[in-house]
């Protein structure tokens, strides 16, 4: 089979080669613990896991994968934990008006699941700036918040370019929030590798001065000096603006030879792009896994000329990349869904809800059957040698995974096509 953001049959051969990736901190306290109202245990028979996630926009096709993905861990677990019914809900982060996630919209998500007394877990947010608006509330109410695509590094670790990160994420001082895709660190590592591989000397950077896109530049530009690569500029840029042409006559008069915009698609990611190509004619571009959807490589995204000389890092590999576990999810989701492109973070929808699902099932069984919301973040935090469809991996103290693979993509014919693993030197 193929998938969005898989291998096609035909560069099943490809070279695997060795770098990483990934997109939207060090931290205070160590893993574990939430706020007193999760101590006790929940009531009834039924517990609620919700999704927040951007139904609309440039990221609704992953955000709608992710749930996918999610519904078929629970469906494979029976719908049930023990004497639980699981419930899942599932909330939109993003506004029409808005093309993508909104603030009071996001934050409105976190207030209902933590009202919700039946509330054990909370798979979310899609984008990072979202989620440094949510793991606030859901900390307060000691509620596990599980990401399936964060990458900001501020989220978990100390982040350079985030002051006072990651402690202002969480008020009660313990952590109960974590992710299933690796930190920028290693979506910046993996960057500079291929920077390096495809003969850049001086790389511009352009970011959208959101969590994610700013913390990943700044990771960048770090990663870059020390692998002895010049950084021309770092620069934000305004998504509203019509276009961006005097910003590529600037990038193009610094000399640069490659340019990465640290960005998601719905900060008008395509204008961005393509005024750059066009005003720097000669110029490598490189995005990252926020980048990574249909609105940016498809149809109406890229012009094929442009998408040519572009390359993309995101954390879903080929299926031949994955273990046996990870093999069986494709072909289970294809059954399933009857989709057989599913987009990238199909898999880590599905990863999110099966980690949540082990804890829970773990936390009941170490209570007798019964569940609490602090059991479950505990159980959660002392995830260690997990066998998932992802590969076998550790959570951290801080909740993030010790997994650090990421893929290269090019784009042709509209279409992304896996071109190798990468697994970056810089780890996290």
């Amino acid at each position: 089979m193929r998938a969005k953001w898989l291998v096609t049959a035909a560069a099943l051969a490809a070279l695997t080669t060795g770098v990483a990736a990934c997109g939207d901190d060090s931290g205070s306290s160590s893993g574990g613990g939430g706020g007193e109202s999760g101590s006790a245990d929940i009531s009834g028979s039924t517990v609620t896991i919700y999704s927040s996630l951007p139904l609309q926009g440039g990221s609704r096709d992953n955000a709608l994968a992710v749930n996918q993905g999610a519904e078929l861990a629970l469906k494979e677990q029976g719908g049930k934990i023990g004497n639980y019914t699981v419930k899942f809900e599932k909330l939109d982060d993003s506004t029409a008006s808005a093309g993508k996630w909104e603030p009071n919209q996001t934050q409105q998500n976190a207030r209902k699941a933590v009202a919700d007394k039946t509330t054990v877990a909370y798979l979310g947010e899609f984008n990072s700036g979202a989620s440094a608006l949510s793991i606030p509330t859901t900390n307060r109410a000691g509620i596990l918040q599980v990401s399936p695509a964060n990458t900001a590094i501020g989220l978990t670790k100390a982040d350079p370019a985030d002051p006072g990160t990651p402690d202002k994420y969480y008020p009660t001082k313990k952590r109960t929030y974590g992710r299933v895709v690796p930190p920028d660190t290693v979506q910046a590592a993996a960057q500079v590798t291929i920077w390096k591989e495809n003969g850049c000397k001086k790389v511009f950077i352009v970011n959208d001065k959101e969590v994610y896109g700013e913390g990943l530049a700044t990771a960048a530009e770090k990663a870059a000096g020390e692998q002895g690569i010049e950084i021309a500029g770092n620069e934000g840029y305004d998504p509203k603006a019509g276009n961006y042409r005097s910003l590529a006559g600037k990038i193009a008069s610094s000399g640069a030879d490659c340019f990465f915009g640290s960005i998601i698609t719905d900060n008008n990611g395509v204008q961005l792009f393509t005024d750059i190509a066009n005003g720097a004619k000669n110029i490598k571009l490189f995005g990252p896994d926020g980048v990574a959807d249909e609105a940016f490589t498809g149809k109406d995204g890229l012009s094929p000329a442009i998408a040519k000389r572009t390359l993309i890092t995101v954390a879903t590999l080929d299926p031949e990349n994955y273990p046996p576990e990870g093999k069986k999810f494709f072909e289970d989701y294809e059954k399933q869904t009857g989709d057989k492109t599913p987009a990238p973070y199909s898999i880590y929808g599905y990863e999110g809800m099966a980690v949540i699902l082990d804890s829970l099932k773990r936390a009941a069984d170490a209570n007798g059957g019964k569940l609490s919301r602090q059991a479950v973040i505990d159980q959660f935090f002392s995830t260690k040698g997990r066998q998932s469809v992802l590969g076998t991996y550790d959570v951290d103290k801080d909740g993030d995974t010790t997994l650090t693979d990421y893929g290269l993509y090019k784009i042709e014919n509209a279409e992304p096509v896996f071109e190798k693993v990468i697994k970056a030197g810089g780890g996290q």
